[in-house]
């Protein structure tokens, strides 16, 4: 059931099975052997990717009910065994539409559950899962994805941030190469690599060491520093963002250890999968 849901949720083979961290035949081959079990066809298939037959369509729902029943049977047996709280890591900006979705849909779903928050800054990707501080991460790759699964949940075109009175603030859109002369933000020394690459554009850069978005927002206000950002987030009216047509978009994700069979975790994976789908 959660093969099929996750082919049609996503409307493709292959991006489900990247969802469900499996190559694509094992998944092809579940769910030809579930078509065969109900008799027919869930899926019509092109070379852009699936859509549901009318069967599939009804299956849908009668999956997603199943699939909830039991995520609720494995809180509850996990409640009864002493484990009723989530601490979840929640890095940078926490008014993202994404997050309240999912907030009101896991009480919703688990009354019960005592979820505490960890919100961090941007120096860890991970929110402190590394270190046991968190059992799930919503936060924005890419870093290193060592020993942790990672579901990504949506994309956010890239902008970048500048003074409103700044002359490239005046454009419709940007390229990086049209910023190579100016100050970026930098974080501090020992934050992951990979992290600080994307959000420096992959090139080696110079300007002021920062920890956190206001350190940001004020860099870009007090110096003219010049940083990245996905676009839709609100910005003082002194602050303006231009998109960047050759900047690869930002994804948001939620992240927990490998490995790790937590229930809790695996409903709340599944939750905000469908909060942020919307």
């Amino acid at each position: 059931m959660r093969y099929f849901v996750a082919v049609a949720e996503e409307r493709h083979f292959g991006r489900a099975a990247t969802r469900l961290h499996m190559s694509q035949p094992p998944l092809s081959r579940a769910i030809k052997r579930l078509e065969a079990d109900v008799g027919a066809l869930l899926f019509a298939r092109s070379p852009t990717g699936v859509t549901l037959t009318a069967v599939g369509t009804v299956l849908l729902d009668e999956a997603r009910a199943l699939l909830d029943h039991a995520d609720r049977v494995r809180v509850r047996v996990s409640a009864a065994a002493g484990v009723s709280n989530l601490t979840v890591g929640i890095l940078g900006d926490g008014t993202d539409p994404g997050v309240s979705r999912l907030a009101a849909a896991y009480r919703r779903s688990h009354p019960g559950i005592d979820i505490r928050i960890r919100d961090t800054d941007l120096t860890d990707p991970t929110c402190g899962l590394r270190a046991g501080l968190v059992d799930v991460a919503l936060t924005r790759a890419p870093f290193d994805e060592t020993a942790l699964t990672v579901r990504v949940l949506r994309t956010d075109p890239v902008g970048v941030v500048l003074r409103a009175d700044d002359p490239l603030a005046r454009r419709d859109r940007l390229r990086l190469a049209e910023l190579s002369d100016r100050r970026w933000f930098q974080f501090p020394q020992g934050t992951d690599p990979i992290w600080q690459s994307y959000w420096n554009a992959g090139s080696l850069r110079e300007g002021p060491v920062v920890r956190a978005v206001q350190e940001c927002v004020q860099a870009v206000l007090w110096n003219g520093t010049v940083g990245l950002a996905p676009l839709g987030h609100e910005l003082p009216a002194e602050l303006a963002v231009v998109p960047l047509v050759d900047m690869v978009p930002s994804r948001v994700v939620a992240v927990w250890n490998e490995g790790d069979t937590n229930p809790l975790i695996r409903s709340f994976i599944e939750i905000a999968t469908a909060a942020y789908r919307h």
